[in-house]
């Protein structure tokens, strides 16, 4: 039975590391992707990486290459978005969703998604 949660987020200060979780168990029929998005009030919501759990292949925005790390342990079927050197134009909510094969960057290819998780970065 298809099961979808996340969870993490809060407070750190620039520089400083945060990770979030997303559990999805039984992927329904075509869809394999797992996506982060993340969105500030008043904008769009944006993707910034994504898994697909065929292959393990990993996309991500330039804004977050080489801070952010997207990663699955499967015993666990989490994916994990490891955050570091996190700055201040990090600020936002961040979402997990699950979409299709082949991690589309696109908010509309992704039917389910988990709550709000709010990152503050600030000193």
């Amino acid at each position: 039975q298809f099961k979808f949660e996340s969870s993490g987020g809060g407070s750190v200060q620039p520089g400083e590391s945060l990770r979030l979780s997303c559990l999805v168990q039984d992927f329904p029929r075509g869809y394999s992707a797992v996506a982060w998005f993340r969105q500030a009030p008043g904008q769009a919501r944006e993707p910034i990486s994504c898994l697909d759990e065929t292959d393990e292949s990993t996309v991500y925005v330039d804004s977050v290459k080489g801070r952010f790390t997207i990663s699955r342990d499967s015993g666990e079927s989490t994916v994990y978005l490891q955050m570091n050197s996190l700055k201040r134009g990090d600020t936002d909510v961040y979402y997990c969703a699950v979409g299709r094969k082949g991690c589309e960057m696109s908010r509309p290819s992704y039917s389910y998604w988990g709550p709000g998780l709010q990152v503050t970065v600030s000193s």
